[in-house]
């Protein structure tokens, strides 16, 4: 049984048929462009529903990736960030007609510059005007992982999975936030009903295929980053234990007329820890 909390996003959204499964999608619609907003790895869109309600008269619309949150996760099956992305055009092209902005955090932020790459080839079936990047380890030999997803990466990713359970997954992402803004029993408890639910827990290792992915396309992704013609910008925690400073120092280095907000005391979370600054902040930075 969901928790009220969960229970609320998730009637206020609803199930979009695709070829790979149903996805989670809730929307809103407002003044544009649309605020597209993508998730990362082990959450969901609940990871913005106190942001949403800080985006004015927004249009804005998010979804659960597959594999995650209220979305279906299929097992086996081969997980993609290439499939992530053609399931996020399939959600915009339900949901709104005219131009896009994006937000994106963590594994979103793969999804996002496979979007980038799309829109310098001509390929992105929606106009995207501006994306902000927020703490996802975009380039991965920068980053810090944790213990728990090297394991998932690795021989013993299958068992890590089976041994999954509330009280570790709550220990762990407890350290991804930061002292001033820890995470709270309600927090947690939501967190791990969507990540078990439809089981979603004994996929890790499979969900887990994206970190790879970042090593062989980096140079199309980092290219992206670095040539992407449109307004690119990053909003980061700088309290982040995974994605660290030294990425965002990375990310500066591909692109360095990028608009940066750093967030001092903020963790990998940001949107969940400080969401009414993080969308004012984000907000700040997707303006003309």
């Amino acid at each position: 049984m969901l928790s009220p909390t969960v229970a609320a996003w998730r009637d206020g959204g609803r199930s979009l048929d695709t070829p790979a499964g149903r996805i989670f999608v809730r929307s809103a619609p407002g003044a544009g462009p649309t605020v597209l907003l993508l998730h990362g790895f082990p959450s969901s869109s609940f990871d913005y529903r106190e942001v949403v309600g800080h985006l004015g008269d927004r249009a804005w619309v998010t979804l659960d990736f597959l594999g995650f949150g209220l979305s279906d996760k299929p097992h086996p099956h081969r997980y993609s960030l290439f499939e992530q992305a053609d399931l996020v055009e399939r959600v915009v092209a339900a949901t709104t007609t005219g131009p896009v902005v994006l937000i994106a955090h963590d594994m979103g932020t793969s999804v996002a510059t496979e979007l980038l790459a799309r829109d310098l080839e001509g390929a992105l079936p929606f106009d995207l005007q501006r994306a902000v990047l927020t703490n996802g380890s975009v380039i991965l030999d920068r980053a810090s992982l944790r213990p728990a997803q090297k394991l998932l990466r690795g021989p013993l990713g299958p068992l890590v999975s089976r041994l999954t359970n509330r009280s570790g997954f709550t220990r762990g992402f407890a350290r991804l936030f930061s002292a001033a803004h820890p995470l709270s029993p309600d927090e947690a408890r939501a967190q791990w009903e969507l990540l078990s639910y439809k089981d979603g827990h004994r996929i890790a290792h499979l969900l887990c295929a994206y970190l790879d992915e970042r090593v062989r396309y980096a140079r199309r992704w980092h290219g992206a980053v670095a040539d992407w013609p449109k307004p690119l910008s990053f909003l980061w925690g700088l309290q982040d234990p995974v994605a660290t400073v030294n990425v965002l120092d990375g990310l500066r280095e591909l692109r360095p007329a990028a608009r940066v907000t750093e967030l001092p005391g903020v963790g990998h979370y940001p949107q969940v820890e400080v969401p009414e600054l993080f969308a004012r902040s984000a907000l700040d930075l997707l303006a003309p």
